[in-house]
């Protein structure tokens, strides 16, 4: 009975494992899930621009894009002002 209980453990921290990967954010190295999306990085696209990798991608696709290893991730601010 114990195997069996070890066996559906394993099973379990073997589906709710989550891998990492890195990127780059404004310059500074970081770690992410390796599901994590644009949105959940900068949820909120009132005056941000975000680039990947030398890219402009639009607000509108943030939920989809995901990030890969080694991305390089620019978020810029827009300031009003003089």
């Amino acid at each position: 009975m114990s195997t069996d209980h070890a066996t559906s453990t394993d099973h379990a921290m073997s589906t709710d494992a989550t891998s990492t990967l890195e990127i780059t954010l404004n310059g500074q190295p970081r770690v992410v899930d390796d599901r994590t999306t644009l949105h959940e990085l900068v949820p909120s696209a009132q005056g941000v621009a975000v680039a990947v990798n030398g890219a402009v991608v639009p607000a509108s696709s943030w939920r989809s894009t995901r990030l890969s290893p080694g991305d390089v991730v620019e978020v810029v601010t827009a300031y009003q002002g003089g």
